[in-house]
């Protein structure tokens, strides 16, 4: 089905792993401690942002003056506590075992790298991956390509013989600024 490309690359959160749900209730479970809100439809316009961007929004918002990365890793923390439980890989991830040891794979992600890498462990797929690019493996993160043309450089693949799926607007912006075809699985 995508053997016209050399290489095939993965957003993670909501594209390969249903970890959206654990997301929103980590930020919700962080945000009630200082009172802040925000609602789920504008937290899913932030899906694949990095997660202090979030932070930093929902503070503004609500009017404070708290640091954006301290509130992330808030989260982040939250997150992780809630991981074994609630992660599961999405039915894409059919592709992706399809796809294992004919083509190049990675993931890019506006996760932390430590965060995915070990999402994917949890779940027995870290292996299936030729890299994995997390937010801070990159400088300027979606809709900037920044992290999809780092996934191509470490699977040594141009650019545009990449394919990239994606469940989110800044990642199809991004894959589309990096020259690559993409997928956007929410019209799967």
């Amino acid at each position: 089905m995508y053997d016209q490309y050399d290489a095939l690359i993965f957003d993670m959160d909501g594209t390969i792993l249903d970890s959206e749900p654990t997301h929103r209730k980590a930020w919700h479970q962080v945000l009630s401690r200082y009172g802040f809100t925000i609602d789920d439809e504008k937290m899913v316009s932030f899906n694949g942002a990095p997660t202090w961007q979030l932070a930093q929004f929902i503070i503004e918002q609500n009017n404070a003056t708290h640091d954006p990365h301290q509130l992330a890793a808030e989260k982040t923390v939250a997150f992780k506590a809630m991981l074994l439980d609630s992660i599961r890989p999405l039915p894409l991830m059919e592709v992706v075992k399809a796809y294992h040891g004919r083509r190049p794979m990675a993931v890019g992600t506006g996760s932390e790298h430590s965060l995915a890498e070990a999402l994917l462990k949890q779940l027995g797929v870290y292996h299936l991956f030729t890299a994995v690019v997390g937010a801070d493996d990159v400088l300027r993160h979606k809709p900037q390509p920044d992290t999809f043309l780092r996934c191509a450089e470490l699977m040594g693949v141009a650019p545009a013989r990449c394919v990239v799926f994606e469940d989110a607007d800044f990642g199809v912006q991004a894959a589309k600024a990096a020259g690559m075809d993409v997928v956007d699985v929410r019209l799967l």
